[in-house]
């Protein structure tokens, strides 16, 4: 037997229980592997709280971890014991001490890169790498928009959209975490609680507003996202963490002939090679020092509850990390 957070119904963070599991061992194509980081992520808060019901309950939450393969099912090829693998599963399932994963997801990791690192870095360097160089590829010039600058996601994707040459514009909600966003690299930075940051990018722009978007906070500034766009301009909206994003008039798109995106990493994933060539991109930033792992927090598996709390709560910059 070994342990799991286990979700019996959603609702907050204290239906997260501790519990007895068992694992079993690995069949035809399987790894069974022993977890040594997990990282949290605004995913695993919607799961929870029943936002998504994308879990089958009771289950076990988590869409990524690191580990050590310990057995290896039959014909599985090019792994074995010892090796220390990354993945990211659609079907969840991290948040344990051990489980059986699907060898297709496992990715090995570079021997420059810890565990913990790894833990925080995977879905979230992953995304960073899918939205600025698939869904929007960042160039050198232009005016980028990233809000939530200063939150483990947010500080990845200044870093590297300033590392493409483009003009970084970013907000945060107080003072201490716009000094984080300035020293990732923004160029500008607006504390949204104190100023419109509509006006405040207008005014930065000369009028002309920015060139891409990078909302994950939904609800809050979604409307304020799209009225900072130029002419052309892409608005990629990738997380909710204030809320889903309410029905609006698509005609708002017509205004400067504007593009709305709402990408899912899994869905860029779906196959060995999409899965390979997006992890070898990310995890060569990560080894470059393009994308460090700002760990804000780290907590033992047990109190996955409070991970939570901290994440949805803003009490942290940087990313949570869970250790078994």
């Amino acid at each position: 037997m070994t342990h799991a957070i286990v979700l019996h119904a959603p609702g907050g963070p204290e239906q997260l229980r501790w519990e007895e599991v068992e694992v079993g061992e690995p069949g035809a194509g399987e790894l069974r592997v022993r977890h040594t980081a997990i990282g949290v992520n605004f995913h695993d808060t919607y799961v929870r709280s029943g936002s998504y019901r994308t879990l089958p309950l009771p289950g076990i939450p988590g869409v990524e971890a690191v580990g050590i393969v310990e057995r290896v099912g039959p014909g599985v090829e090019g792994f074995k014991p010892g090796d220390r693998i990354a993945y990211i599963n659609e079907k969840y399932g991290g948040y344990a001490e051990a489980r059986l994963l699907p060898a297709h997801l496992a990715l090995h990791l570079p021997s420059t890169l810890s565990d913990l690192d790894a833990g925080a870095l995977t879905v979230k360097g992953l995304t960073a790498c899918l939205l600025l160089r698939r869904v929007h590829a960042v160039r050198a010039g232009e005016k980028v928009l990233i809000h939530a600058a200063a939150g483990a996601m947010g500080q990845l994707l200044v870093r590297w959209a300033h590392r493409l040459g483009a003009t970084v514009f970013a907000t945060a909600g107080s003072a201490a975490k716009a000094r984080i966003a300035a020293e990732c690299g923004a160029h500008h930075v607006i504390r949204y609680r104190e100023e419109d940051f509509v006006a405040r990018v207008k005014a930065l722009t000369g009028g002309t507003g920015v060139d891409v978007v990078y909302d994950g906070v939904g609800a809050d500034t979604f409307s304020g996202s799209l009225d900072c766009l130029a002419y052309l301009g892409t608005l990629v909206n990738f997380g909710q963490s204030s809320g889903p994003v309410p029905p609006f008039a698509v005609g708002r798109l017509a205004v400067r002939s504007n593009t709305l995106i709402r990408p899912l990493l899994f869905h860029y994933i779906r196959d060995r090679a999409s899965l390979e060539a997006l992890a070898n991109e990310a995890f060569d930033a990560m080894e470059s020092g393009v994308l460090p792992a700002a760990i804000g927090l780290t907590l033992p598996l047990s109190r996955a509850g409070e991970a939570h709390t901290a994440l949805e709560s803003r009490a942290t910059s940087g990313a949570i990390v869970l250790t078994p």
